[in-house]
């Protein structure tokens, strides 16, 4: 059974999937993960989702606040083994409901160029490429995306 569970950073499961993101993100960008690892601070995340099978911890997310009326999500993954299952569809989906509750108006998210998994994601799910905002201005790996919720 597939379960959905909003939670915070604190949560154990979220923190051992982050370990796990960052081990394949360190694989794919190599000498560039320390740069976008400094931004990836999950201490500072109080809107958490965590996707379970059979209580077992598959995929995760999270979102903060960037403005007034936009959330930046954070920290999305699935393991490797449980990809094609649609539970990221199911973590974003969440994340965004959350983000309309909480009267928010937009979503924006950086990824990196060479994760075409996740470029192809984002595009699925109606989310268009905007010119890289903040910290990621001027870097060459990052694609970063926008859709507004309302």
């Amino acid at each position: 059974m597939i379960t959905v569970k909003r939670t915070n950073s604190k949560n154990k499961d979220f923190i051992s999937l982050v370990s796990l993101l960052n081990a394949y993100l360190k694989r794919i960008d190599g000498d560039e993960h320390a740069f976008y690892s400094q931004y990836n601070n999950i201490d500072v995340l109080k809107h958490v989702v965590v996707v379970y099978k059979n209580e077992t911890p598959l995929a995760c997310g999270a979102f903060k606040a960037l403005s007034e009326d936009t959330v930046e999500v954070k920290r999305m993954f699935t393991q490797e083994s449980s990809r094609g299952m649609g539970l990221a569809s199911k973590v974003l989906q969440e994340l965004e409901v959350w983000a309309r509750e909480l009267d928010f108006n937009t979503c924006v998210l950086e990824t990196g160029k060479r994760q075409k998994e996740a470029v192809s994601f984002y595009k699925k799910m109606n989310y268009s490429i905007i010119p890289n905002y903040g910290q990621y201005i001027g870097i060459e790996n990052s694609l970063c995306f926008k859709k507004e919720l309302k």
